[in-house]
C-alpha cells in the first residue's frame, strides 16, 4: 500500500513540475545558457545568452554571474569585442539585482578591464576609476584597482593633464583607503595569531582564515609601497616647499589643505620656516591632535624634550582616528627607545598596534630591543642567547601583519634565529623542550625547541 501511495505522489509531483516548466519557458531558455556556462563550456553557452537576457532578463542572478565569467574568459583569449558585452552584463545586473550587487566592485572591474586592454584615453580610464570610487568607496577594495586608480592620476600629472595638488590630494585619500582595508584584515589576523601564541590550536576553518587574512595584508602592504614609489620624487622637499610657499597665502585658511601640507612636510622632514607657519596657523584655526603633534615635533627639534612630550600626549588624547593615534603613540615609543627606556617603549609600541593592527614596524622595533637586551636577560650564555628566539617570534609577527615590511622582518627573524642557541648548544646544555623565563624587563618566557 505504501509503495502505491509513494508512486502516486511521485507521478503527481512529476506532472506538476512538468506543468510549471511548460508554463514558464524561461526555465528551459535559461538552462540552455546556465548549464554549459556552469561547466565552463562557454562556446556552447554563448549562443543562448542573448535569448535569456531578451526574454528572461529577471529570471536569475546566475545569468549575469556566469555571463561575466564567460565574457572575461573570451577577453582573456584576446577577443576585445566582448568587453562591450561584459559591460552590458554588468549594467543589467545592476539594473535588475542592484541590492545583490556591489557597485564599487563592478564599476572598478570594468575600469580595470578597459585599462588592461588599452581602451580609451588615460583621462577616460581615470574618470572610470574615479566614478567607481566616488560612487561606492566601501566596495572598491581590490588592491590592484586601487593602485591603477592612483597610477593613472600620476601619469596624467606627468603628461601635464593634472595639477600636482590633485595628485597629492588623491594620494592622501588612497593611503587612507589602503590603511583602512589593511587594518581590517590585520585586526582579524592578529586575533588568530594571539590565539596561537597563547597555546590554542586553530580549527581548520580558522587556519584557512588566517592564511587568507595574511595574504590580503601582504597584498595591501605591497600596494602601499607601490603607491609611494609611484609618487616618487614629486613628493620630495624640493617640490613640496615651493609648491606650498606658492599656495600658502591663498589657502592659509583652508584647514584641510594645511593638515595635508603640514603632514607631507613633516613626513619628509623638510627644513623650512614654512612648516612652523603652517603649524601655528593650523593650531590657531583648528586646535587638534595633528596641530598638537606638529608643535611637538617643532619643540623636539628645538631640543625641548619635555615640552614635546606634553604636545604628543595631548595629540594622543585628542585624536579619534586610530591610524593617526597609532602614529603619535609610535613617536612616543621611539623617543623612549632612543633613550634606552625599553619597557616604556614597548608599552607604547603595543598601544600603537592596538590602534592599528597592521603597524608591523612596532613588533619589529620590539624584536630589536629584545635582541639588544640579551646580556641583561639571562644568567648563563645559553639563557642570554635564548632571548633571540623571542626576538625572532616578534619579527615574524611583524612580517605576518604588515606586508610592506614583510621581507625586512623575515630577514631580521632569520638573523635572530642564527644568534639563538644551535642544536648542538641545546644538546650540550640538556635544555631541549624546557621553558626559559626572563626576569629582566622583557619578561615572559620561551620554549627551547625539541631536538
Amino acid at each position: 500500500m505504501k509503495t502505491k501511495v509513494t508512486l502516486i505522489f511521485a507521478v503527481i509531483a512529476f506532472s506538476f513540475f512538468g506543468k510549471v516548466q511548460a508554463q514558464d519557458p524561461c526555465v528551459t531558455t535559461a538552462s540552455l545558457f546556465i548549464e554549459p556556462a556552469k561547466a565552463k563550456n562557454y562556446e556552447a553557452a554563448l549562443p543562448h545568452y542573448e535569448k535569456v537576457i531578451n526574454d528572461c532578463p529577471q529570471y536569475s542572478l546566475a545569468t549575469y554571474q556566469y555571463a561575466v565569467k564567460m565574457f572575461e574568459y573570451f577577453i582573456e583569449k584576446g577577443d576585445k569585442s566582448k568587453i562591450t558585452d561584459l559591460e552590458k552584463a554588468y549594467d543589467l545586473r545592476l539594473k535588475y539585482y542592484a541590492s545583490k550587487s556591489k557597485e564599487g566592485d563592478i564599476l572598478s572591474d570594468i575600469a580595470q578591464i578597459r585599462y588592461d586592454n588599452g581602451i580609451g584615453t588615460k583621462m577616460e580610464q581615470f574618470k572610470a576609476f574615479d566614478k567607481a570610487f566616488k560612487r561606492d568607496e566601501e566596495n572598491f577594495t581590490s588592491p590592484k584597482r586601487i593602485y591603477t586608480y592612483f597610477s593613472l592620476a600620476k601619469d596624467l600629472f606627468d603628461e601635464g593633464q593634472k595639477d600636482i595638488q590633485e595628485v597629492f590630494d588623491l594620494y592622501d585619500i588612497i593611503q587612507g583607503k589602503i590603511e583602512k582595508e589593511e587594518g581590517n584584515y590585520a585586526e582579524k589576523l592578529t586575533q588568530l595569531l594571539d590565539k596561537q601564541e597563547n597555546g590554542a590550536t586553530l580549527t581548520k576553518k580558522e587556519q584557512d582564515k588566517l592564511e587568507a587574512y595574511e595574504k590580503n595584508v601582504g597584498y595591501y602592504g605591497q600596494i602601499k609601497g607601490s603607491v609611494d614609489a609611484k609618487l616618487g620624487s614629486i613628493a620630495d622637499c624640493d617640490n613640496l616647499i615651493p609648491l606650498y610657499e606658492r599656495n600658502f597665502e591663498a589657502r592659509k585658511n583652508d584647514v584641510a589643505w594645511l593638515r595635508s601640507a603640514a603632514g607631507k612636510l613633516n613626513a619628509k622632514d623638510c627644513e623650512t620656516s614654512l612648516f612652523f607657519q603652517m603649524v601655528q596657523q593650523l593650531h590657531r584655526l583648528d586646535p587638534s591632535a595633528k596641530s598638537a603633534f606638529y608643535l611637538g615635533r617643532l619643540a623636539e627639534k628645538d631640543g625641548k624634550g619635555s615640552e614635546a612630550r606634553k604636545y604628543y600626549d595631548q595629540a594622543v588624547q585628542l585624536e579619534t582616528n586610530p591610524n593617526d593615534k597609532a602614529k603619535y603613540l609610535y613617536t612616543i615609543a621611539e623617543d623612549y627607545r632612543k633613550k634606552g627606556s625599553f619597557s616604556s617603549a614597548r608599552s607604547y609600541y603595543l598601544k600603537a598596534v592596538e590602534q592599528k593592527p597592521s603597524f608591523g614596524v612596532c613588533y619589529l622595533k620590539i624584536a630589536q630591543m629584545y635582541a639588544q637586551s640579551s646580556n641583561d636577560c639571562g644568567n648563563t650564555p645559553f639563557e642570554k642567547r635564548a632571548i633571540n628566539w623571542k626576538a625572532a617570534e616578534m619579527a615574524n609577527k611583524a612580517a605576518r601583519v604588515d606586508g610592506s615590511i614583510a621581507s625586512t622582518a623575515r630577514d631580521a627573524a632569520s638573523s635572530y634565529m642564527q644568534r639563538a642557541p644551535s642544536k648542538s648548544d641545546i644538546f650540550s646544555a640538556g635544555k631541549a623542550g624546557q621553558t626559559i623565563s626572563f626576569s629582566c624587563w622583557v619578561g615572559g618566557s620561551v620554549r627551547v625547541p625539541n631536538l
